[in-house]
């Protein structure tokens, strides 16, 4: 059993402008080396053709590192996934995380998922006998069951009616592709009256291997990187890639209580059906933190049009990210300055 393990983080190796280039751009060509993998391996339209698949690289804890730039509001919510799994996985009695396992999930509500279509797929990095990464894609299958085909239909009114539902699930244990297993779980839908399972098993088994495939260029990649510059080299500019997005993202919001001579700042819309969606957001000028507050949201629908809170973060991870002015890599440094409140049972909860 293996628990997340510490940073081999030196504190006698100092930041180094060129070096964090080089490093940033090392995680991110990583990430996009995924999903070529996954574009090539892939069968279905979905992955090969329209690319709605997002990669990306996450901390032994789960913490975003690095992405390509891949689907927006895939890669603040893959956080989510990753965390609750490391979490479920290394809780007792679970048997932890061991190399040659490889996680699945798609869960909105439980589990860091965006809809049921994205299935998360997510890889251990071991290196001397330790994780000291994490990789997972993200890939958006066709069909996985519901009561109409595609898993998005408009007039569902519960998860269940979407299709499969996946919290956590070894989708490859000791090194062997549990086809069984997921097959069960893409067909359990059919199970209930009025539903189907998954019309098409033939792309989704095909796709989720090609996600298997994808993490393992990844976990190759980041092994040669470790040997070419030392682990505790590796893990030092991972952190300083997060600390500077962070004074990156903390410089930004002090700069708009300059520009805007306030440090509250509001915001509305509505919904189609009238339902107001609102935002405000609190900047202490001083140290850059920000609380976004969506109290006054309306209430959750009787439908398919409410996020769950991992896809709201990543919404706002996002459009932090396009307002900073340099060019970093997404990662979980651009949330560390922010907070959230996002009531319970609202549109965006």
């Amino acid at each position: 059993q293996t628990n997340p393990v510490p940073v081999q983080h030196d504190p006698v190796i100092q930041e180094d402008p060129v070096m964090l280039s080089i490093f940033a751009h090392r995680f991110m060509g990583i990430a996009e080396q995924m999903g070529r993998t996954l574009a090539r391996t892939s069968v279905s339209v979905n992955m090969k053709e329209r690319l709605d698949f997002s990669c990306a690289l996450f901390d032994p804890k789960g913490g975003l590192v690095a992405n390509a730039p891949h689907i927006p509001v895939h890669l603040g919510a893959m956080q989510s996934a990753v965390v609750y799994q490391v979490e479920h996985w290394n809780a007792e009695g679970r048997g932890g995380i061991v190399e040659g396992d490889v996680m699945a999930s798609n869960h909105p509500q439980l589990a860091g998922g965006s809809h049921l279509p994205d299935i998360t797929v997510i890889t251990p990095v071991f290196y001397q006998n330790a994780v000291i990464f994490y990789v997972a894609s993200r890939g958006h299958h066709a069909d996985i069951g519901g009561i109409s085909p595609g898993s998005m239909p408009p007039h569902s009114k519960s998860l269940e009616e979407e299709g499969a539902m996946i919290v956590a699930f070894k989708l490859v244990k000791d090194g062997v592709f549990q086809e069984q297993g997921i097959r069960e779980l893409l067909e359990a839908p059919g199970l209930i009256p009025g539903n189907s399972g998954t019309r098409n098993m033939r792309d989704n088994l095909s796709d989720l291997r090609a996600q298997v495939a994808a993490n393992n260029s990844g976990i190759l990649l980041l092994q040669q990187l470790a040997n070419e510059y030392s682990l505790p080299l590796v893990h030092s500019y991972m952190n300083f890639i997060q600390s500077n997005a962070e004074v990156a993202v903390r410089a930004m919001l002090k700069q708009i209580t300059i520009t805007h001579q306030t440090n509250t700042l509001h915001a509305i819309d509505y919904m189609d059906d009238g339902s107001p969606i609102k935002l405000q957001i609190t900047i202490d000028p001083e140290s850059g933190s920000a609380k976004f507050d969506f109290t006054g949201t309306g209430p959750q629908v009787m439908g398919n049009h409410n996020a769950p809170p991992a896809v709201t973060k990543s919404a706002v991870i996002y459009s932090l990210r396009c307002l900073v002015g340099q060019d970093i890599p997404l990662n979980q440094g651009c949330l560390a300055p922010i907070s959230f409140c996002i009531p319970k049972y609202t549109l965006l909860n």
